[in-house]
């Protein structure tokens, strides 16, 4: 994994309060694939410490899928 790098620009109010943040569109982009990342290895982790492991054919997982997000 590498080391993510954000030049973030904070916007602040007439008294010097943060009100919010501006990050590039490519800063942003990076953010979204790191947090993607993350998710990606959560689910991993999650399903490795499943105890009910049952195991089903590549193509059948792909159906039910295809099948669950046409609901």
């Amino acid at each position: 994994m590498s080391t993510l790098t954000i030049n973030p620009q904070f916007v602040k109010d007439e008294k010097g309060q943060d009100l919010g943040v501006f990050l590039t569109k490519n800063d942003f982009d990076k953010l979204l694939e790191e947090l993607e990342d993350l998710e990606d290895n959560k689910a991993f982790d999650e399903a490795e410490s499943r105890t009910d492991k049952e195991f089903i054919p590549f193509e059948q997982a792909l159906e039910e899928i295809k099948e669950s997000r046409n609901k």
